[in-house]
């Protein structure tokens, strides 16, 4: 965690990019998706915990709004930053980017969902806590 974000170095292999060696635009989704993961493990809270401990809590994206700005290529170490922005019943907004050094490659708004048994329920207060405390 650095200034509020967690920081993830992703390197780029041939599995994640297309035809032309650039990064394919749905590998940018797994990277972040991984950088979400992460950034509750940083504060130390895995999903698969809450899962079990939770009766079944699962996050779940509800809506992503994502700027491809420039892309990455094979073998390009890449940094992902995730950082709650803001905070809701049984939701939350993660701001997302992707960086090659000081480049912003993609940028991303992601809204999660707290849901169990396929209805949204509120986020654990633990997890609030621990969110606002990384701030």
């Amino acid at each position: 965690m650095r200034d509020g974000a967690h920081i993830l170095p992703i390197r780029v292999y041939y599995e994640d990019t297309d035809f032309s060696a650039r990064v394919y635009h749905a590998s940018y989704l797994r990277f972040m998706e991984r950088g979400r993961t992460e950034l509750l493990r940083a504060v130390e809270v895995a999903q698969s915990d809450l899962h079990a401990s939770m009766d079944g809590l699962a996050f779940v994206v509800r809506k992503m709004n994502i700027d491809f700005l420039g892309g990455a290529v094979m073998d390009d170490v890449l940094t992902i930053l995730t950082r709650p922005k803001e905070m809701r019943g049984a939701s939350m907004t993660l701001a997302q980017e992707v960086r090659r050094g000081g480049e912003v490659l993609v940028t991303a708004d992601v809204m999660v969902a707290a849901v169990r048994g396929g209805r949204a329920v509120r986020i654990p207060d633990e997890l609030r806590a621990a969110l606002s405390a990384s701030q």
